[in-house]
């Protein structure tokens, strides 16, 4: 596993200890309560989900129950592949271009773009994309360097830190889970105690569906229908943490995964790309303080912006078009999209697509 050795930057740091709370005395809270995700359905096909709120309540053990709300905003964004530029995608590199170092801060533009297209094969699927340059895996996604923060001491924030990145692993990247296996280990980490996540993960692989959707935390892939080219996923991102409620120590992940694929069927040589990027924010809490199982998180917040991986597909896996679907297919009726754009924010990513329909991506 990739590690990085980033530090957080003395903007960053000063800001969370101004925000860094002193906890709140008294006994264990447990997180409860079903939590509604709605969503408006859409009468047309190809159009992307909308934002989504999950809230998350928690309890407090004591003279009585009380909630306290824990805000999880769910959102997950679908980008179609435009039809009239399948031949050829502009993209920052070929298989021979030097890696990048391991991002540490938010870019200030999107990767730069070639002159010509280049077109991905079995042996160079990430010709053609600025993923070529990009880390393999957990290598991709940096690490900050540890520090004492709420109830953690420094050698707690670094497990912290590296089991979060276990979880990405685990959600994203293993390849069983590739293939459309349950994400068991990555699931392992998640608070049991935290009722309405457990319940939208018993229903999301049994009943997928809009309001219970498995892509919103977990990449997956119909075995019958398309495998991976190679052994390899490209990744760019970093994890990021500060002084949460409660004294917890709040990690926020915010990477990008490059899967290229080709169809299941025997001989098959058309290689295509899936994008997703995934915030997922998470919360180390204080056993003292929360009801939780030691090793694991509760979820604060997720969302999802996903490039030809299906945009109105309710089957619960990554849904990826070839020429010959896309060729018959409508283009998005949203705005256009640059999936490699790590310039922006989720959260402005996400308010900018609003209700928009399906955008076209500018590349893949």
């Amino acid at each position: 596993m990739g590690k990085g050795g980033e530090s957080i930057p003395d903007e960053e740091w000063e800001r969370f200890l101004r925000e860094a709370e002193a906890g709140t005395e008294g006994a264990p809270e447990e997180p409860s309560a079903r939590a509604r995700m709605a969503a408006r359905r859409r009468e047309e096909t190809d159009r992307p989900e909308p934002r989504r709120s999950h809230q998350p309540a928690r309890r407090q053990r004591g003279k009585g129950w009380y909630a306290i709300g824990l805000l999880a905003a769910v959102a997950l964004l679908v980008v179609a592949l435009d039809p009239g530029r399948v031949t050829g995608w502009f993209g920052g590199g070929g298989g021979e271009s030097s890696p990048l170092a391991v991002e540490s801060e938010r870019p200030d533009q999107p990767p730069p773009t070639e002159a010509a297209a280049q077109q991905a094969t079995l042996e160079e699927p990430f010709k053609g994309s600025p993923a070529a340059q990009w880390g393999d895996g957990t290598d991709g996604i940096g690490l900050p360097k540890p520090q004492a923060t709420g109830w953690m001491s420094k050698a707690q924030v670094a497990q912290a830190l590296e089991r979060t990145r276990d979880f990405l692993n685990a959600s994203s990247l293993d390849p069983g889970v590739l293939r459309g296996d349950k994400p068991k280990k990555a699931i392992a980490l998640i608070n049991p105690h935290q009722q309405d996540v457990q319940d939208y993960l018993a229903t999301a692989f049994r009943s997928p569906s809009r309001e219970n959707d498995p892509r919103l935390l977990f990449s997956r892939f119909e075995k019958a229908k398309v495998r991976l080219v190679g052994d390899v996923v490209k990744t760019r991102g970093r994890i990021t943490y500060r002084e949460g409620k409660r004294g917890a120590v709040e990690v926020t992940t915010d990477v990008t995964y490059v899967y290229p694929v080709v169809r299941a069927a025997a001989g098959s040589d058309e290689v295509a790309r899936t994008i997703v990027r995934r915030e997922v924010v998470m919360s180390w809490d204080d056993p003292a303080k929360v009801v939780i199982e030691p090793g694991t998180f509760s979820l604060v917040s997720y969302k999802v912006d996903t490039t030809n991986g299906g945009c109105d597909t309710l089957t619960g896996y990554l849904t990826p078009k070839f020429d010959a679907e896309r060729a018959t297919s409508s283009p998005g009726d949203g705005p256009e999209v640059d999936p490699y754009n790590r310039s922006k924010s989720m959260e402005t990513r996400m308010r900018e697509a609003g209700d928009a329909g399906c955008g076209t991506a500018t590349r893949s």
